[in-house]
């Protein structure tokens, strides 16, 4: 069964760092979303297979966030650096069962959705 808990976020500065942790996926996709407040729709962040062999990012933090997992402790990490307060968003992690490589950007294809955290970047 899975069950996704999120931990990390908080307050930053801009040009600062901060590290989202996903824990229970399983061996499922997991993709990184985040929504703006008063604005509607997820936007995909990142997503990675139990493998690693698949590994996308989203345009607007290429460069600055590294997704990673470590399937001994049934997690990923989201690694957000040179944040800027764009980035200022709720995060979510969520998982799943069955992914392709032209559908991991609709958040529709999730089937498991952690709690959400807040980042806020400050300028």
């Amino acid at each position: 069964q899975v069950r996704l808990v999120q931990s990390g976020g908080g307050l930053v500065q801009a040009g600062g760092s901060l590290r989202l942790s996903c824990t229970g996926p399983g061996r499922t996709f997991v993709g990184w979303f985040r929504q703006v407040l008063g604005k509607e729709g997820e936007e995909f962040v990142a997503g990675i297979s139990w493998s690693g062999g698949m590994l996308y990012y989203g345009d607007s933090v290429k460069g600055r966030f590294t997704l990673s997992r470590d399937n001994r402790k049934n997690s990923v990490y989201l690694q957000m650096s040179s944040l800027k307060p764009e980035d200022t968003a709720v995060y979510y992690c969520a998982a799943a069962e069955i992914i392709g490589t032209d559908n991991y950007m609709d958040p529709n294809q999730y089937d498991h959705w952690g709690q959400g955290t807040q980042v806020t970047v400050s300028s």
